[in-house]
């Protein structure tokens, strides 16, 4: 039987191995800054189900309780496990900024490229930017939280 954690990892990694081709493979090829959106969505993605398969794995050995309300699950998240899975305050912090920053692109009201950056402009007229290196620095950050979660919960 896989459980639900399993499946999570899973698709954490699968959606880490897409971000690395589209940034190092396709992206290069096409040069097309709105790509930077679908790389930035499938990082987000992989750390969602990285933090997902904590919880479940967390709840199945009843550490923890799942809540109905997401925010209060990242809260149980940062607050109670996040330690356990050796992630330093450094990556809490990238992880809350990324969080942070897919709600403003979720709730932008205008998206354009404007140079080497994609610029997120909010209903007030506030501005967040991604760009190639911020896009790359999420992924490694992805990618270091995937292993660690995934050493973590190895031998299983």
């Amino acid at each position: 039987m896989v459980h639900k954690f399993k499946e999570n990892l899973d698709d954490a990694k699968r959606n880490i191995q897409i971000a690395d081709h589209l940034i190092y493979i396709t992206f290069p090829l096409i040069n097309e800054r709105r790509l930077l959106l679908k790389i930035f969505e499938d990082i987000h993605k992989s750390i969602i189900n990285c933090i997902n398969a904590v919880l479940n794995y967390e709840y199945l050995y009843k550490k923890i309780v799942i809540y109905k309300d997401s925010r209060e699950n990242f809260r149980t998240f940062f607050n109670k496990c996040a330690k356990n899975y050796d992630l330093n305050n450094y990556q809490i912090k990238k992880i809350l900024e990324l969080l942070e920053l897919n709600k403003k692109h979720k709730q932008s009201a205008m998206e354009f490229t404007k140079k080497e950056k994609i610029i997120i402009l909010s209903d007030n007229l506030k501005t967040e930017y991604l760009n190639l290196q911020k896009i790359k620095d999420y992924l490694l950050l992805a990618k270091e939280i995937y292993n660690k979660i995934n050493k973590k919960l190895k031998f299983i």
